[in-house]
């Protein structure tokens, strides 16, 4: 006679690019063991790969990861680990009066939300005639340049595969980013002058993010600080 199957809870949650309502489950274990073996390897392709994994399962191949803003996919994953594995997580936080302290932390997993910067806008001016349609960055694109943050390792790579379009309002003349090659965007990049460039960063750095804000006291110090976390892997 089979054996009988575990019911698992499904739970929804609101997408934050699109605010549309998704349903997910807890992970398993055997998804679980995907993880720990790609955290125990620490290699950034194995643990984004297995997050992914992961997220699809989860969210009942419903929801499409591959074109997904970075900060959904962390958002949603964050959201299947609460439900899965306890709703806190202690995390070691390093005191900023000394830099060298370093404290035991529980952060509610519940309560830490995408921060949505008022000021953002995908559309970059560069001139009066010419600007560019921006798109979020996905894991994918961070997997293909090692790293989950913008750097200057990084940086001119992630902001070519970030463009949507290119526009001449002058001429009237729509340049799309998927008819180009990468070479050709990363040659667009490089000619920009500082100005121009410092405001295609503008768009990284308000972009939407997972974040939160949590206060801790130094032990030897007895002074506060003021630490603000950001992106998945400041969570566990």
């Amino acid at each position: 006679m089979a054996l009988p199957k575990v019911n698992t809870p499904t739970y929804e949650l609101a997408v934050p690019s699109t605010d549309k309502k998704l349903k997910y489950r807890p992970f398993l274990v055997k998804e679980e063991k995907i993880l720990m073996i790609a955290m125990e390897g620490k290699e950034q392709s194995g643990i984004i790969n297995a997050v992914k994994e992961i997220v699809k399962s989860c969210t009942f191949e419903k929801f499409d990861i591959s074109k997904a803003p970075i900060f959904d996919v962390e958002y949603i994953f964050l959201n299947i680990r609460a439900k899965s594995v306890g709703e806190v997580s202690t995390v070691n936080l390093r005191c900023l009066d000394d830099n060298k302290t370093f404290v035991p932390t529980e952060i509610d997993l519940t309560k830490v939300e995408v921060e949505m910067n008022k000021e953002h806008t995908n559309k970059v001016e560069l001139t009066e005639e010419m600007g560019m349609i921006m798109t979020y960055p996905t894991l994918d694109s961070f997997n293909e340049y090692e790293g989950t943050v913008v750097n200057a390792s990084n940086m001119i790579d992630i902001i070519a595969s970030c463009i949507e379009q290119i526009y001449d309002k002058k001429g009237e003349d729509v340049y799309e980013a998927k008819d180009s090659t990468k070479q050709e965007l990363i040659d667009f990049v490089e000619q920009l002058n500082s100005k121009q460039f410092q405001d295609v960063q503008k768009f990284f750095d308000t972009m939407p993010k997972l974040t939160h804000t949590v206060k801790i006291e130094n032990p030897k110090t007895k002074k506060e600080s003021e630490i603000v976390l950001t992106g998945l892997n400041d969570f566990f």
